[in-house]
């Protein structure tokens, strides 16, 4: 009786241990069975041996207890039932209500109400399977996973236990709760010991400061709220969102990077962007887009598209967009104004549009080009561009290719509401060229005849302009002009000096101002002064 008492005891204690931990005892192993314990029964035929009634064995401070227990010879099986506890040196407990363990296979299947608590988690489950060998528990029919040192649970239908490397896998409804965040998700992994949660399905996050994540595929750390959101990611929070093919986010350092199909949108400011690389600091107050980059911008009535190769924003502390700076192949469009550059900077609080090298801009059917062009907006509507060196503007006043022309070292051009010209402002080497045009009344028919072109020179002008047409000219200084009548006009003096006309370059809609539309645009339109002969073969 005594040697098959130390074997039940001895079984019953290994099993136990072996549901967490995994550890080898000799034969030699002594065990403690405490008073209480009312019964023991042999069953020769079965080969079981049963202790029944307050079982209670002590080994090197290990504690077990359980209401019964059995274990079979052939087939090296032990089953406890009833209040079944383990206490591991007053750091682990397990409870159930019965646990089954095959030695051969070194598994163990735990029934009803399986608690297993730690210094720092408690596992709620109604069934658990523990493989010693492995290492690896499973749950299969729901279970709960509490942290006692922070207010931190994980929900889920299934779920997978690896004590060695402190990893959790659950999948199926999976419901993942922190004092800053909620997370929804079909399947993930949680280091618990790294706070890192990795993503294998469908994720949504929602965090306590109203933003929401979500993706298919990634990592999240819960308690730096730093992660890498893959396929279909995107965060929102109140007004602002943005999406990706991969985003990364580190709340703490203020950094947000984008790779791939990157979208931002803040209703708020009236603010967006699209492209395939974004790095943002909120730190630094500072963003920046590549890739088929583009920022759209909402005014007044109208939204500015902008594009080029490389795009800054930058904030000030309250997150206000100041500054936005477009490098290489910049190009603009809104309905009523279009433009293209090399590099420019819009100015949001002072309105200002600055464009460098090669800048052209477009306002309804004029063309404006300089050096420098500086365009003034208010409430989204153009109020003047100020040109800086070798400045032109021109005009298509009817579809027989005749242009009103103003040029000079310096231009302002004032619009109306409507985006239209009403005044120019030549400063220095100012010349023009317009074709007066005559109203004729026959009957009830009006009819509009061209006479003529007037070529005229001053230091400075101001022209008056009223639907497209050159209304009143003002010379400041002494002027020199001409006036050629229509059939008499002299084809080397018909455009000023540095004259061009550039349709094709113009963007056409938000979507013609990205680099294959204008590299498109320029190999068509080289532009050729009309004053120069051309040769051809």
């Amino acid at each position: 009786m005594n040697f098959s008492l130390h074997i039940i005891l001895k079984a019953l204690f290994i099993s136990a241990f072996f549901v967490l931990y995994h550890v080898s005892f000799s034969q030699d192993n002594l065990m403690e069975l405490a008073p209480g314990a009312e019964k023991l029964i042999y069953n020769k035929e079965t080969g079981e041996h049963r202790l029944i009634g307050n079982i209670h064995i002590t080994y090197q401070s290990n504690v077990i207890y359980c209401d019964s227990a059995s274990y079979f010879e052939k087939s090296s099986l032990l089953k406890m039932y009833g209040n079944v506890h383990l206490n591991k040196r007053d750091t682990l407990n397990l409870y159930c209500d019965s646990l089954h363990y095959d030695s051969k296979s070194r598994k163990a299947k735990l029934w009803g109400n399986v608690r297993i608590r730690d210094r720092d988690f408690k596992i709620t489950t109604d069934s658990l399977d523990f493989d010693t060998k492995n290492e690896v528990a499973t749950y299969r029919n729901g279970g709960r996973i509490e942290s006692k040192l922070k207010k931190e649970t994980l929900h889920s239908k299934s779920g997978y236990f690896y004590p060695k490397s402190k990893n959790i896998t659950v999948s199926g409804n999976v419901l993942f709760k922190n004092e800053t965040s909620t997370m929804y998700s079909d399947s993930l992994r949680y280091n618990y010991t790294t706070k890192k949660v990795y993503f294998f399905g469908a994720t949504k996050i929602l965090r306590t400061d109203k933003t929401k994540i979500f993706c298919k595929k990634g990592w999240y750390k819960t308690d730096t709220e730093e992660g890498v959101l893959q396929h279909n990611a995107s965060i929102s929070k109140e007004h602002q969102f943005v999406s990706g093919d991969s985003l990364y986010i580190n709340e703490l350092k203020g950094i947000s990077i984008g790779k791939g199909n990157v979208y931002f949108s803040d209703n708020q400011k009236g603010m967006g962007f699209r492209g395939n690389n974004f790095y943002s600091s909120k730190n630094k107050n500072k963003s920046y887009l590549t890739g088929k980059a583009v920022l759209e911008y909402k005014l007044k009535e109208d939204t500015l598209f902008i594009h080029a190769d490389t795009l800054f924003t930058f904030t000030d502390s309250t997150r206000q967009l100041t500054l936005i700076k477009g490098y290489h192949k910049a190009r603009f469009y809104s309905h009523k104004t279009q433009g293209v550059c090399d590099s420019l900077t819009y100015k949001r609080q002072q309105g200002i549009l600055e464009m460098y090298t090669q800048p052209i801009v477009w306002s309804n059917n004029a063309e404006l080009k300089g050096e420098k062009i500086h365009i003034y907006l208010k409430d989204s509507i153009l109020d003047r561009a100020e040109i800086e060196t070798k400045a032109t503007v021109i005009t298509e006043v009817d579809s027989a290719k005749l242009y009103n022309q103003v040029g000079g070292k310096n231009i302002i051009a004032y619009f109306n509401c409507n985006n239209e010209l009403k005044k120019i402002d030549v400063n220095g080497n100012a010349q023009t060229i317009y074709f007066p045009e005559e109203t004729i009344k026959k009957d009830s028919i009006i009819e509009i005849q061209r006479k003529g072109m007037s070529r005229l020179y001053s230091s400075d002008i101001k022209i008056y302009v009223d639907s497209n047409e050159f209304s009143k000219v003002v010379y400041l200084d002494q002027a020199d002009g001409m006036f050629y009548p229509m059939e008499k006009i002299n084809k080397e003096e018909q455009f000023i000096v540095g004259y061009s006309w550039n349709p094709l370059l113009r963007p056409k809609n938000k979507n013609d101002i990205f680099p294959v539309i204008q590299e498109k645009s320029k190999n068509k339109n080289k532009s050729i002064p009309k004053n120069k002969k051309v040769k051809r073969k």
